[in-house]
């Protein structure tokens, strides 16, 4: 296949858009700030463009850019490891085993929650949306549903209560 085949490039471009949330996930679960994580998302973004000769559609692009997250991770943890707060290669390797090992579920998890937000009439699902915004107020989101605080935050409950349900009977079914 030719390097500047433009459909590579899409695939390439679909992909990690569809795995760069889990990507993200399995570095922020890795390291101790959410920034820290961004900027070592920043160099693995750049280096799988790198090895972009290497992209191959057929094979697992999350377990590929997770290995190179997972190196990434351990290079930034050499680079700080004068700082007290940084854990040691060798638990983070442990960590990093871990969450690979329970990506598939955490996989379904998601897929499930995609599956039974998607069940959720719009209004409802606009109000959920809005109440896990970074920098939210909830006292705004609450008076914008016509509720109390109070009744926004039991609202909120039973929304909880009822997409974890669903996610537990898709799981249920799955199993069968």
């Amino acid at each position: 296949m030719l390097m500047n085949d433009p459909s590579r490039h899409q695939q390439f471009l679909r992909e990690f858009t569809c795995h760069e949330p889990a990507v993200r996930a399995f570095v922020r679960r890795l390291v101790p700030s959410r920034s820290d994580a961004d900027d070592i998302l920043q160099e693995v973004s750049i280096v799988l463009w790198e090895k972009f000769d290497s992209f191959r559609a057929e094979e697992d692009f999350r377990a590929w850019a997770c290995g190179i997250a997972r190196y990434k991770v351990l290079s930034w943890l050499r680079d700080k490891g004068r700082e007290k707060l940084v854990l040691a290669s060798d638990v983070v390797e442990l960590i990093a085993d871990d969450s690979l090992a329970a990506e598939s579920h955490l996989k379904q998890q998601r897929e499930a929650l995609e599956t039974c937000f998607e069940k959720i009439p719009m209004t409802e699902r606009n109000l959920l949306s809005q109440a896990y915004q970074a920098d939210v107020k909830i006292q705004e989101v609450a008076a914008a549903s016509g509720r109390s605080v109070a009744g926004f935050y039991q609202w909120l409950y039973r929304m909880r209560r009822m997409l974890l349900e669903c996610i537990q009977r898709q799981h249920a079914q799955d199993s069968w």
